[in-house]
């Protein structure tokens, strides 16, 4: 945008020339209509007025100064002369000359800000109809060349180069050269603008809260420095509106599919529950006959015991499901663990006769207030867990001591050493370490479930490190506060 002192050679001399003709005629003109100096000075001041509307503050300047010397020539007495007469009419011409200039000034100075003014509102215009165009969009679409689309032309855009941190996806549109592509790689990884004026690119990051998400580039932008942060502006809102409808449509799908879930989960159950029932009855009922001999009776104690065993299986698969999507709310009572892992470690001892599974109990009491039957679950699943990625004929351990005030149920078993990496993963539902992937087939919800269950009693459930070759496992619950006050009691009463 050009200023009130444009000194532009053919704006200035078109203008000048105007004036100049314009006085000419006045001087013609203004004898033979018998004008006085003071008719003439306003004829003059008008003409200034007119050409600094439509000029420059260059060709008023001029034009004023040739007023004054018309004025003085011909309208002033002597008449024909340079000579002034009066010293009040030498006063009256520096007057016309001061407010020539000033009125040039002025309204040279109007005209610019009103050009400037229509300028910045056609800017806005431009943006408003290209936030409509972005806006109008599907927030669903991807930020490909349909989304750069309407950036073309606004403002000269001839190209326009996208990178995306989020997706890590670099969007073009136009004819783009190598050179504006690498460029909006640099910005982003420096996390600054660039702009390149020879090549007319122009970069800027895009930031979101105090964060570069991406970067843009144009280029054949006009006037970047009031155009290219509004466009950047706009391309991170686009972005932040389709990256949230994403987020959104993916949240909304998961809890469709745990509605699903939950529906098949209660469908399998009944039609898994409903016939194992009547094998059960009909195995006992078959037990009980008298003409049965000693292997058709064994035949059918068999049957009664693995149909038990699978409605077991059944029960344990479809509440460990359900206490992944569900918040789990324990019924405290008072329970001793030793007894509850007695009767895990019994179980799993027919379920893998090929593990030599033992307990170990290194306390007098391990009391707890906790739900035997959540408790039962998590001690079941980090038993399957140690059976699964343990190699047959191997030991599995688990030890019941007192830490604190807490007790501990550890469980050790020897196999593949967990990597570093996967520590903290494996308590991730549906994570299954690349040992485990190998060794057996399995949901990836067993730990995720046990350790829900030990932060809802106030407990915890964790990977112990330093050991060489398998894994120990970690289940505190913590003891009831009436034993942890007689703990401290009788601390001070030995003191």
């Amino acid at each position: 945008m050009k200023g009130a002192w444009d000194l532009s050679p053919w704006p200035t001399a078109k203008w000048s020339a105007a004036g100049f003709g314009a006085l000419a005629l006045l001087v013609v003109v203004g004898p033979r209509l018998q004008l006085g100096f003071a008719a003439a000075s306003f004829c003059c001041l008008l003409l200034i007025v007119a050409v600094s509307r439509a000029g420059s503050l260059a060709a008023s300047a001029l034009v004023s100064v040739a007023s004054v010397v018309c004025l003085d020539y011909f309208f002033v007495e002597p008449l024909y002369s340079f000579r002034i007469a009066k010293p009040l009419n030498a006063l009256a011409l520096a007057s016309f000359l001061a407010t020539g200039l000033v009125i040039a000034h002025l309204t040279a100075n109007a005209r610019v800000r009103l050009d400037t003014s229509r300028l910045h509102h056609e800017k806005l215009q431009g943006l408003y109809d290209l936030a409509q165009q972005l806006l109008s969009r599907e927030a669903d679409m991807a930020t490909d060349r349909d989304f750069l689309a309407p950036f073309l032309g606004v403002f000269g855009v001839q190209a326009v180069c996208l990178f995306d941190a989020t997706s890590a996806e670099l969007h073009i549109a136009g004819h783009a050269s190598d050179l504006l592509e690498t460029k909006t790689g640099d910005a982003f990884v420096r996390g600054r603008d660039e702009d390149d004026f020879k090549s007319r690119i122009f970069v800027r990051s895009i930031r979101v809260a105090g964060r570069t998400t991406g970067a843009i580039g144009f280029l054949g932008l006009e006037d970047p420095a009031v155009t290219a942060g509004p466009l950047a502006a706009l391309a991170a809102a686009h972005l932040e509106r389709a990256h949230s409808f994403h987020k959104a449509s993916r949240a909304a799908a998961e809890a469709q599919t745990e509605s699903y879930r939950s529906a098949i989960l209660d469908a399998l159950a009944h039609e898994f529950k409903t016939p194992l029932a009547t094998i059960l009855a009909a195995a006992g009922a078959l037990r009980e006959v008298d003409s049965l001999g000693p292997s058709h009776r064994m035949m059918a104690e068999t049957v009664e015991s693995e149909t038990a065993r699978l409605s077991r299986l059944t029960s344990r698969l479809i509440r460990t499901a359900r206490l992944e999507q569900e918040e789990v709310k324990p019924w405290m009572e008072l329970m001793d663990v030793s007894s509850v892992v007695d009767e895990a470690v019994e179980q799993y001892a027919k379920l893998a006769p090929d593990r030599a599974i033992s307990v170990i109990k290194e306390c007098e009491s391990s009391e707890v207030l906790a739900d035997p039957e959540l408790v039962r679950l998590a001690v079941s699943q980090l038993l399957d867990n140690a059976c699964k990625y343990s190699v047959p004929g191997s030991a599995i351990t688990v030890e019941i001591s007192r830490e604190g005030d807490a007790v501990a149920a550890r469980v050790l078993s020897s196999g593949e050493e967990i990597s570093p990496a996967e520590r903290q993963k494996i308590f991730d539902r549906f994570y299954r370490g690349s040992g485990g992937r190998r060794m057996a087939h399995s949901s990836g919800l067993g730990l995720y479930v046990a350790r829900k269950i030990a932060l809802a009693h106030g407990g915890s459930l964790d990977l112990e490190g330093g050991r060489a070759g398998g894994a120990s496992f970690c289940l505190l619950l913590p003891v009831p506060e009436s034993e942890r006050r007689e703990r401290v009691a009788n601390v001070s009463a030995a003191v």
